[in-house]
């Protein structure tokens, strides 16, 4: 069997080394807030949650673990599933100042308000700090880290989740 590999030097070619013609990619919005947060920070944030009480490295992999939903017991687990959650929160928040994104309820995410670009650096901080702190380990320092999360998230849904009025006033 030969092992061919197509285009993979174009993939890796730094972008200034590319043609005046090469294509470009843009961010795009597929899914609104609600759905951002369901897919990704939410299940992130359960997988360091989870790091707190239960030490992932006592966590038994899945029977098969290829298809296990529960990131602690797949193919991935233990600790790593750890750092990758925390990975995760980190790049979701470059997903939460994307232009064009929608809250749930069709207002458009707040992006250039001042409160909203620094609890999404707060995100990015906290999945930073769930990363480094599973890196180590230490349920102590998740437990730190978790604290960091936690607020992240606080600041921000007391502001644009948790409205008087609900799904309708969110995000304004």
């Amino acid at each position: 069997a030969e092992l061919v590999l197509v285009g993979s030097a174009a993939a890796q070619a730094p972008a200034a080394g590319r043609g005046a013609g090469a294509p470009t990619q843009t961010a795009r919005v597929h899914g609104d807030l609600a759905q951002l947060m369901r897919g990704i920070l939410f299940p992130a944030s359960n997988v360091i949650f989870a790091s707190q009480s239960t030490d992932p490295a006592t966590v038994k992999q899945a029977d098969d673990p290829s298809s296990s939903s529960d990131p602690l017991t797949s193919t991935y687990g233990g600790w790593q599933a750890v750092e990758n959650a925390g990975l995760a929160l980190a790049e979701a928040a470059n997903l939460l100042v994307v232009p064009g994104r929608l809250c749930q309820n069709g207002a458009p995410v707040p992006i250039q308000n001042a409160d909203w670009q620094l609890w999404v650096q707060g995100l990015r901080d906290a999945g930073m700090a769930a990363y480094k702190a599973a890196q180590s380990k230490s349920q102590d320092a998740m437990l730190d880290a978790s604290d960091v999360m936690s607020t992240a998230c606080a600041n921000c849904h007391d502001t644009y989740r948790e409205v008087p009025g609900g799904v309708p006033s969110r995000c304004r």
